[in-house]
């Protein structure tokens, strides 16, 4: 059974909540393997997530904790969610007792590692402290524990950040300033490059008055970002509580944050308020089932809420793509809304259970791009990576608008909409080549030329709905017409999408099964897929789909083979897992293939794949 306890109204009055449901979560799930998860404290939708770090460099260290680590190596103040790049781990700080050491990470005992929504705790058995963390939208709060008798000191490393390479750990930091500010304070800003160029300021409090603070040497004469030990008069105390809160328009505005959500030093409290607040976004859905099913679920909500992020100020203001500071008339910016991961479900899933933040998120797209010149194909913390195909800001907004959403300017977006898929404002908007030929060809497009096809003409679907809607009949045909285009890779002799060069001749040798990616060392044609599994990638017109591909029967014959062939994929891609034959829901271009049946007069297929997928790779 499950109800949606939600309507189309504000849902700040929430509803009765029956129970704690973040007793629920399980942060800890994804953690391991490929989930690229972290069990540190949240905020829904807030700016920071504070955590640890037991890694710092690497794919496998996108969040910067993996589960069966056995050293944490400090505590940082924001990370993402579930994604496959790496970025944030900014302002890493390591409390420890006693004297110095060359390595301040430590052990940890697995058994008094703690995680729920808005609270994390360790003990770190080297460093003789126990860490408990919570927070506010903009403000992390730390509270450490000190052995008793033993020096209390915190590392603050401002050098520290999640990075691609190891060597980047020297250079990612381009300038940074420090100032301490009386003897419970410090401020500055760094600016660093990663998977984008971005700064941010910070203020840091303690509850304690600095006794002694010692600036370590570089570890690197390219570092640009000090590192201090600091040691502090505890008095009495062995408890030093640490507020550490951001901003991206300045130092001031990190001040303002702070003022505005954490005025004083009540930790618990502002562990209840996180808490309280998850509970309003967990009790939308009510579910009955076993505790495991239960925790599935509501963990799965959870994660859903982590990002986007409001990265605007308490007063609204934010510094967006063009890096000047600009204020909200909302009051908020969500960055890191991760089109290509979350417009097939995530946003979808927003429209029905938060409803209120539907046309602030429409609005920050579309102001993005008036300050960008295109729509965010998937934005950090304001800044645009280019990262993955498409542009799935376009179905999202374009969703909003068809379910009656009108908390922004329709006619004002579709300009944004129609200028980001014709005119060509950055490297993959190629679309000169793409209306020349009714397809990306291989031998000018070199990487991902299938895919971005695809995905391009679900767009464009997407933009001829919305310009149907405004009764703009030539645009309408016009991009109705474009949304056909991935009629222009199907080869009926394979019975797949496979590439072609501009002259129209298809690629020679075909392998079907080659996994590609752009980033991988041999390029290829799909993303993060093969052609076996980006076939099914029209979304749009799954009768056009059944057509070409000799009606309802035949097209069966090669879903089934998807989903029972045994041969294995040429080559591996880490994003390529959960598999059912050739089928990957370890990854997004798969997750609607099973629902094709249904279009086939097999829905039996479907509920047995849909209860087979969530039985065998959701488990708490």
């Amino acid at each position: 059974l499950l109800a949606l306890a939600c309507t189309k109204k504000s849902s700040n009055s929430t509803q009765n909540i029956e129970g704690d449901l973040t007793q629920y979560v399980n942060p800890f799930i994804g953690t391991a393997f490929t989930g690229h998860t972290f069990p540190g404290a949240t905020y829904p939708l807030g700016m920071m997530q504070p955590g640890p770090e037991t890694g710092n460099f690497s794919w496998e260290y996108c969040s910067g904790y993996f589960y069966d680590d056995e050293r944490i190596n400090g505590f940082s103040q924001n990370r993402l969610n579930g994604t496959g790049c790496v970025d944030l781990g900014d302002l890493l700080m390591q409390p420890f007792a006693g004297e110095k050491r060359a390595d301040l990470s430590s052990r940890f005992d697995k058994s008094t590692e703690k995680a729920s929504p808005g609270y994390y705790a360790v003990e770190l058995s080297e460093n003789d402290v126990k860490v408990e963390i919570t927070t506010a939208p903009h403000v992390a709060f730390h509270r450490y524990t000190f052995a008793e008798g033993k020096p209390a000191n915190v590392l603050a490393d401002f050098q520290s950040g999640l990075v691609w390479q190891k060597e980047r750990l020297f250079t990612h930091v381009l300038e940074n300033e420090v100032t301490f500010e009386g003897d419970r304070t410090l401020t500055g800003h760094t600016r660093r490059t990663e998977w984008v160029e971005r700064t941010y300021y910070f203020v840091i409090e303690f509850d304690k008055p600095i006794l002694t603070s010692e600036k370590l040497d570089p570890q690197d004469p390219r570092e640009k970002a000090p590192r201090y030990i600091l040691t502090f008069d505890m008095g009495d105390d062995t408890t030093l509580n640490m507020k550490i809160a951001m901003s991206t328009t300045g130092v001031e505005g990190a001040k303002a944050n702070l003022a505005a959500e954490v005025s004083g030093w009540d930790f618990n409290a502002v562990h209840q308020q996180a808490k309280d607040e998850w509970n309003r976004y967990l009790s939308r859905v009510q579910v009955e089932g076993t505790n495991d099913e239960k925790t599935n679920f509501y963990t799965s909500l959870y994660h859903l809420y982590i990002q986007p992020n409001n990265i605007a100020d308490v007063d609204g203001r934010y510094v967006g793509p063009n890096g000047e500071i600009t204020q909200s008339p909302t009051g908020t910016y969500y960055s890191t809304l991760s089109q290509w991961d979350t417009f097939r479900a995530a946003f979808p899933m927003y429209t029905i259970l938060s409803p209120e933040i539907i046309s602030d998120m429409v609005n920050a797209m579309t102001d993005y791009s008036g300050q960008q010149g295109h729509l965010p194909i998937w934005a950090l913390m304001g800044k645009e990576t280019f990262t993955m195909i498409g542009n799935h800001s376009i179905p999202m907004i374009v969703d909003a608008t068809l379910k009656g959403f009108t908390g922004f300017d329709a006619e004002k977006v579709y300009g944004e909409i129609k200028k980001t898929l014709t005119e060509s404002t950055h490297y993959k908007s190629n679309w000169d080549l793409y209306d020349k030929h009714g397809y990306y060809p291989y031998d000018l497009i070199r990487v991902e030329s299938v895919s971005r096809t695809l995905e391009c003409s679900f767009d464009d679907y997407c933009a001829a709905l919305m310009a149907e809607k405004l009764g703009k009949t030539e645009d309408y045909a016009f991009f109705m017409k474009r949304s056909g285009y991935y009629r222009n890779h199907y080869d009926p002799e394979t019975r797949a999408m496979r590439p072609r060069d501009s002259k129209g001749e298809w690629l020679t040798p075909f392998d079907p099964y080659e996994l590609a990616h752009a980033d991988s060392s041999v390029g290829g044609h799909y993303t993060e897929g093969n052609a076996l599994q980006y076939t099914w990638h029209v979304m749009q017109d799954i009768p056009g789909l059944i057509e070409l591909m000799g009606g309802k029967e035949k097209t069966g014959e090669v879903l089934d083979y998807l989903f029972n062939t045994t041969q294995e994929s040429t080559g591996n891609l880490s994003d390529v897992t959960g598999l059912i034959g050739q089928y990957a829901h370890g990854n997004e271009p798969s997750h609607h293939v099973a629902y094709i049946y249904n279009w086939l007069d097999r829905p039996e297929e479907t509920q047995r794949l849909v209860r087979q997928i969530t039985t065998d790779f959701y488990k708490n």
